[in-house]
Order: C-alpha cells, then structure tokens, then sequence
C-alpha cells in the first residue's frame, strides 16, 4: 500500500485554524488575548528604556536616565499608568536548541523589547544593580509609577536550572542589601533535566505548540501562588597542601569558619538559592562501603548541637537532596506514608520545609531501580545542617557532584576533610505555574 499523500490545502488550513483557535486558551478555557496579555505587562516606555540606558551605562543616574526621567515628569505631561502585571524576561537564547532566538522574538512581541534580557548580553546581577536601581531611583524621587512597578515586579527565567539559580542568587542578593520585596521568579524551561522547574509546577521540557504556551506561561506568572525555596552554604575545608581543581561554584577564601584550628584553607560556595542536591561518591569502585572513609554530623530544626548518625554499611553513595525532584523529575526520597514518618521522625519533604532529605545508593542495581521508582532509596536522615567528615585512609579521592557538575575530591590519612551544608535565612521566592 502506498503512503498516504499530504493533506489538500483547505484541510490543512481547516485543521491549523482549530488548532490555533485551541491553543489560544488557558486550561480553564478562558482565552488569552495577545494585545490585552501585553497592555497588562508592558512597562510604561520612560520605564523601560530608563532601565535600559541604566544597565548600558552602568550608571542609574546616567544623564539620558534624567533626561527621561524629567520628559515623563515636565510640567504638562499626560498622566501615565503603571503596568497592571510588570515583569521581565531572562532568556538563555542558547538554550531550547533551535527555539531559543524565536522564543527571543516571541517574547518581545507581548511585551517592550527592552524587557527581554538575553543573558549574553545583559547579566542578572547588572540587571540587579542598574535597572531596578533606576526603577528605586525614580521612586525615592516621588515617581509612583516606578514604585508601583518595582513592588509588584515579577521575574521569568526561559532556560535551564542552572539558570534558573544564576538570577535566583542575583536576586537574592537584595536580601542582603535590603532591597525588598524579592520579585517572585517563575520558569520556562529550557535545560535538559529541569527539577527545579518541575518542582515548581512549570513542567520539564519546552512544549512544542511553544508559541501559545508563552501567553499561558505569561499568564500563570501574573496569577500563580507564590512559593518558597530554601536557601544554602556549602563550605569544604581541607587540610593545606592538598590540590584541588576548583568547581565553577567555589570560590577560595582565607578565613576557616568551621571550629577546626589547624585547617588554614578552606573553599566556599557563595549562598546558592537554588540548589538542587550533593552528591557523594566514595570510591572509584562501587564495592567498598563508604562507612571507611565517612562520619555524618547533623543538626535538626532548633539544635544547635551536632549529631552523628550511623553511615549505613551497604550505602555506595548519598545523596543531600534539596528538592522534590533528582534526575529529570524522579523522585528517589520516596512519598513515605504518615505511619513511616512518624516513626523515623521524619516530616514530608519540600522545597521549604527547612530540610535537606539524606539518603544513600546501594549497589548499582539498587540505583537503576530506585531511579526507575520501584523502590526507594536507602533513607538517612532529615536535616537543616549537615556535616560530612571524610578521611582517606588507604583512598586518596572521594568523587562528589553539586547539582551536576563533578569533581575530585582530595583526602588526607591524618587530618579530616570536612563538607558543610548550613540553611541561610532568606529564601529564594517562586511563582507556581500548576
């Protein structure tokens, strides 16, 4: 039998338009209309041209700056209105492979062009230091359209989770500064694994009917229930004369924060907002126990002292999981039933309960069915600090990942390494898109 030839034109044409016409709604059947969507996010033009020129100059008090400033502001000037739903969008427009410039132009299309960062171009912390500066300028000046804007402001991430945690920890750094409200952050996913989005309801791929599914996505930021995300610092100490090649998101410092005196090198993490797990994997070989080589301290809710808990003997490799989702949406913690709990004194776990769930890895089959959610993980423990002292005895390395990228990690036979995890105060603010 032959194939089939294409459809004639009229039925294709017939077919599409329904299509479009489908695509045009939400889930709850209300349709999403183009140019009603970008009146409602679009920014006033002084606003975000200001932005722009702030971010260019690297200067919020740029002269075109004021001279915007006092164009919207002279005497006789029409009254002007705030954005009903100001956001704007950080795009990797490497991302999404072929996607990514169409997602670009898409997106400037429903709302100003100069509300679109391509993040080649323009990085989060600029954004963080001259444009909301300019828009926080204005409204020290009295500008209530800039102040309006800056507290109702929401953040759109299109791109993978890596991404996602660069403008989570640029935005985070308002916290410190206290430069509040923290504008909540929601997800187009464009990365390969995305468990950060899929932990916050904004699934984990780039849908296909992409060009209708940005006025959805667009539409939930605007509407969706605000979440939290736990915030955290991963310190490593070693002893001095050990090697290290530097993951990307270590940075060496000379102070040694842990109550070890002998230790004078020390690598930190900064404050990451959205970190997903660490792993830990003991030996190259998979048939020796990490209980050789390591000691697990904890703190729970409220305790200020450390306490140990047993390595189980079988475990091959742990895991300190942040988020509900490891490993492209699996769930390897496990949805534990109430009885369980209880009797381990565990709590369900979530992105902002204040705990990281500890659990381990077996041999390799147990991890092939663990992934394939048949069973679940080796369970350890729950806690909002975490220890972890490695001693190398006869091994030299212990191989460790933080969400993705690997490193070698030296160890000595005398002195202890030490992995610290600690939850920070301020906790990176989401918008659920389910």
């Amino acid at each position: 039998m032959e194939p089939s030839g294409p459809p004639t034109t009229s039925s294709a044409s017939g077919r599409s338009s329904v299509i479009d016409s489908l695509r045009g709604f939400t889930l709850s059947g209300v349709r999403i209309h183009k140019e009603e969507l970008r009146k409602k996010i679009t920014f006033p033009r002084y606003l975000r041209v200001a932005m722009r020129e702030a971010i260019q100059a690297k200067n919020f008090g740029a002269t075109a700056v004021v001279q915007l400033y006092e164009a919207a502001h002279a005497e006789g000037a029409e009254p002007i209105e705030p954005a009903e739903w100001p956001m704007v969008v950080f795009i990797n427009s490497k991302s999404g492979g072929r996607h990514g410039p169409e997602l670009k132009a898409r997106l400037q299309e429903l709302m100003g062009e100069e509300q679109v960062f391509d993040l080649s171009a323009v990085k989060p912390h600029e954004f963080v230091q001259y444009g909301l500066s300019c828009l926080e300028n204005f409204a020290s000046l009295g500008d209530t359209c800039a102040e309006e804007t800056r507290e109702k402001l929401k953040i759109v991430v299109a791109g993978g989770d890596g991404t996602v945690g660069w403008v989570l920890g640029c935005l985070g750094e308002l916290n410190k500064q206290g430069r509040l409200p923290l504008p909540p952050t929601g997800i187009i996913p464009l990365g390969t694994g995305n468990d950060l989005s899929r932990s916050f309801g904004w699934g984990g791929s780039f849908p296909f009917n992409w060009k209708s599914a940005v006025k959805r996505t667009l539409d939930k930021v605007a509407h969706g229930p605000i979440a939290h995300l736990d915030s955290w610092q991963v310190l490593i100490s070693m002893p001095a004369g050990e090697e290290l090649e530097i993951p990307y998101s270590l940075k060496a410092i000379e102070e040694t924060p842990l109550d070890q005196g002998w230790m004078p090198k020390s690598l930190m993490v900064s404050t990451i907002y959205a970190m997903k797990n660490l792993t830990l994997l003991g030996a190259p070989s998979q048939t020796r126990s990490l209980k050789n080589i390591l000691r697990i301290y904890i703190k729970k809710v409220n305790r200020s002292k450390w306490e140990q808990i047993s390595v189980p003997s079988s475990v091959r490799s742990i895991v300190a999981l942040n988020l509900p989702s490891y490993g492209s949406g699996r769930n390897p913690w496990g949805k534990l039933k109430p009885d369980y709990l209880e009797k381990r004194g565990f709590v369900e776990a979530h992105a902002d309960d204040g705990f990281l769930e500890i659990f381990g890895f077996k041999q390799g089959w147990h991890a092939s069915m663990v992934m394939a959610e048949l069973i679940s993980a080796k369970h350890i423990a729950q806690a909002s600090a975490i220890r972890f002292e490695l001693r190398g005895g006869e091994w030299k390395n212990s191989f460790m990942q933080m969400d993705g990228e690997p490193w070698k990690q030296p160890m000595d036979k005398e002195f202890s390494t030490y992995v610290e995890i600690k939850r920070v105060a301020h906790q990176s603010i989401m918008v659920r898109g389910e």
